[in-house]
């Protein structure tokens, strides 16, 4: 699809489609030139971005669908983009679908949507959280099969527990918030201590979360919750060694990445009674589920749905168009990632 009347004017790529923003997208369209991708293979974008088709792109959109049709904003796609983009507009919080360093290498400015996912990825965090305390795979399975009270296990109350949050971002910062009220005792780990003003904002009062070392948050946690992106250092930054660490019968959250925990590790710990139960929404091998996962009880298990509401979605959609429209027209992001922040250092 192409609302262009000159292929001379400046143009937007939208990939993916647009479910959620309509109206704010039918304005763009009506403001600047458009094309829009909602199908196709990774062969024929990086053959039409080398034979001039896009010549005039100058900022681009994507939707995390659009990686079916595109494949990962690696360094040969990037290598292949047209020199006049300038900008890409990434629909999505975590961006390691994209290859950021090789974006910088070529002037290209990249934007995330932060911020706005923030209240629905830690509500889904803190249903899992529940979920697992209470384990309650067993009692839903079971009555849905006709049984009743004596396939019922005890579960754990939260209150007295000490909640430990791996990365006190936004997202973890509004876990922090909801799991306060609950009589969770707070604690968190950052590569370094969160500025005063972070903790301003949370108004937690003497329920402050503590900062404490990565080896600390692993022996003293009874419930950890991960919120790190994925990143070279945080590959598998929870593995067979850290769960050695941890408290018996430990209970993990994950809805980050799945890439963060060595899945492997985390179905041994499981099987042999270490980890309590685990609440995941991210997996290692998305859409692919470990089989361990899959067959044991103790584990609370969703599909990637952390920003799954309309009005998240939406506000996610219009945050991704914002930042085409202010690359275009005021030649500046809006929520750039925190790469370029550093490199403007």
């Amino acid at each position: 699809m192409s609302n262009c009347s000159s292929v001379e004017q400046p143009q937007a790529l939208m990939l993916g489609e647009i479910y959620h923003a309509k109206d704010v997208f039918d304005r763009l369209c009506k403001s600047c030139c458009v094309k829009q991708i909602t199908n196709g293979t990774r062969g024929q974008f990086l053959d039409d971005c080398g034979s001039g088709t896009y010549n005039n792109v100058v900022a681009i959109a994507r939707n995390i669908d659009s990686i079916q049709f595109t494949g990962l904003f690696d360094s040969e796609l990037i290598a292949k983009l047209p020199s006049s983009v300038k900008f890409i507009c990434h629909n999505g919080a975590g961006y390691d679908q994209i290859d950021v360093k090789a974006c910088i290498e070529r002037g290209i400015l990249v934007s995330n949507t932060p911020f706005v996912v923030n209240d629905a990825t830690a509500d889904t965090a803190m249903l899992l959280l529940l979920a697992a305390l209470r384990r309650a795979w067993i009692p839903q399975s079971a009555v849905r099969n006709g049984l009743w009270d004596n396939t019922r296990p005890f579960g754990r109350d939260p209150k007295g527990l000490t909640l430990g949050i791996l990365g006190l971002g936004g997202i973890g910062s509004a876990v922090a918030k909801r799991a306060a009220p609950f009589g969770l005792k707070l604690q968190y780990h950052n590569q370094s201590p969160a500025r005063a003003s972070v903790m301003s904002r949370l108004n937690l009062g003497d329920n402050e979360p503590k900062y404490v070392t990565f080896e600390e948050l692993l022996r003293t946690s009874d419930i950890i919750s991960v919120h790190v992106p994925l990143s070279a250092r945080t590959r598998h930054l929870i593995g067979k060694k850290e769960i050695e660490m941890m408290k018996e019968n430990i209970i993990i959250i994950n809805t980050a990445r799945g890439l963060i925990i060595d899945e492997n590790a985390l179905v041994e710990g499981l099987e042999r009674g270490k980890i309590w139960s685990v609440g995941l929404d991210v997996f290692e091998q998305e859409p692919e589920i470990h089989p361990g996962l899959i067959k044991n009880e103790n584990a609370i298990l969703l599909p990637h749905i952390g920003t799954a509401t309309i009005d998240t979605r939406k506000c996610m959609e219009v945050t991704m168009l914002d930042n085409v429209k202010n690359g275009l027209f005021h030649k500046q992001l809006l929520t750039p990632v925190p790469e370029h922040a550093q490199t403007a250092r």
